[in-house]
C-alpha cells in the first residue's frame, strides 16, 4: 500500500456534488528534469484542498499544467469529462478554471475597480452568475475593498493586491479556483484572513478551491484534505489529521512545523464558523 493510499487514495472526499477534475498520470518534464512525476487525482465540487511540500515539489507547475499555462508531457486531465490536456489557458478557463500566482498580477495604472471589470470580460457565459459575483462592486465587497473602487491598484497595499488578484479570478465566475501562496509576504494576522475569506468563499459560492501554502499551520486549520508533493509525487492525500500523522510527510516536509500546531488533537481542524 503506497503512502497516498494509506492517507486517502487520491481520488477526493466526496464532499461536493459530482467529480469536477479528474487527472491520471500527469507528468511535466523540462529537459531531464521531471517536475511533475505520473501524478493523479480527482477534484469535487464544493471541496477545499490544502496542497503542500517542499520547494521544488511541482506544486506551481501542477497549477500550470491544470489551468493550460504548461502543456502536459504525458498523462491526462478532464474537466467534468471534457478532455483539456493541450488546451490555451482561455479554454480552461471557459471550463471554470480560474487562478492566481505567487506574485500577484494586477494592472497598477488601472483602478481597482476597472482590475476587476477586466475580469468579468472572461466571465464564463455557460454559467449562472452567483449574485456575490453580479458584477464589480458586488466581488469588492464580498473580498472587502469596496471602500478602494476608484484607487490605482498600485496605491493599494501588498496585501490588498492579493485580495484584488482573487476578486479578478472570481469575475471570471469559476467552478475551480487554484490559489498559488496567495498569503506569502503577509503578516500573521492577515494570513488569517485571507484564510477565513478562502473558507467562506468556499462555503457561499460553492467553489472547489485548491490553495498552496507555504504557512502550513494556517492551512491545516482551515482545509478539509491536503495533498503533499513531494520531488513532483503524490506522498499522501488525505485529512489534515492523518497528513500530520504521516511518518513520511514529517520527515520529508513538515518536521518542525508541527511544533507550532494546537494541542489536543485538533490539528487541521477549522475554527467553528463566525
Amino acid at each position: 500500500m503506497t503512502t497516498a493510499q494509506a492517507t486517502g487514495s487520491g481520488s477526493g472526499s466526496g464532499a461536493g456534488d459530482g467529480l469536477l477534475l479528474r487527472v491520471r498520470g500527469l507528468t511535466v518534464r523540462f529537459g531531464g528534469l521531471v517536475a511533475v512525476d505520473s501524478l493523479s487525482v480527482d477534484l469535487s465540487a464544493g471541496e477545499l484542498v490544502g496542497i503542500i511540500g517542499p520547494n521544488g515539489a511541482g506544486k506551481t507547475t501542477f497549477f500550470n499544467a491544470i489551468s493550460g499555462v504548461q502543456p502536459p508531457s504525458s498523462g491526462s486531465l478532464a474537466i467534468r469529462g471534457r478532455e483539456m490536456e493541450g488546451s490555451p489557458p482561455h479554454h480552461f478557463a471557459r471550463c471554470g478554471v480560474a487562478r492566481t500566482f505567487q506574485t500577484p498580477r494586477v494592472f497598477g495604472d488601472m483602478s481597482v475597480a476597472a482590475n476587476v471589470e477586466f475580469g468579468l470580460q472572461f466571465a464564463g457565459r455557460e454559467r449562472a452568475a452567483p449574485a456575490l459575483l453580479g458584477d464589480a462592486a458586488s466581488i469588492l465587497a464580498l473580498i472587502g475593498l469596496r471602500g478602494r473602487a476608484a484607487e490605482p491598484a498600485s496605491a493599494i497595499t501588498p496585501s490588498q493586491q492579493r485580495l484584488l488578484e482573487i476578486g479578478m479570478a472570481l469575475a471570471t465566475r469559476p467552478s475551480l479556483l487554484l490559489l498559488d501562496e496567495v498569503a506569502a509576504g503577509l503578516t500573521e494576522n492577515e494570513v488569517e484572513g485571507i484564510a477565513r475569506l478562502i473558507r467562506r468563499l468556499r462555503d457561499e459560492l460553492g467553489l472547489c478551491i485548491v490553495w498552496i501554502e507555504h504557512a502550513v499551520a494556517t492551512l491545516l486549520r482551515h482545509v478539509e484534505r491536503v495533498i503533499v508533493l513531494h520531488q513532483g509525487r503524490m506522498l499522501a492525500d488525505g485529512t489534515p489529521a492523518a497528513v500530520v500523522a504521516n511518518a513520511e510527510v514529517v520527515e520529508a516536509y513538515l518536521g518542525d512545523e508541527m511544533d507550532a500546531a494546537p494541542e489536543g488533537g485538533n490539528i487541521g481542524m477549522a475554527p467553528p464558523s463566525e
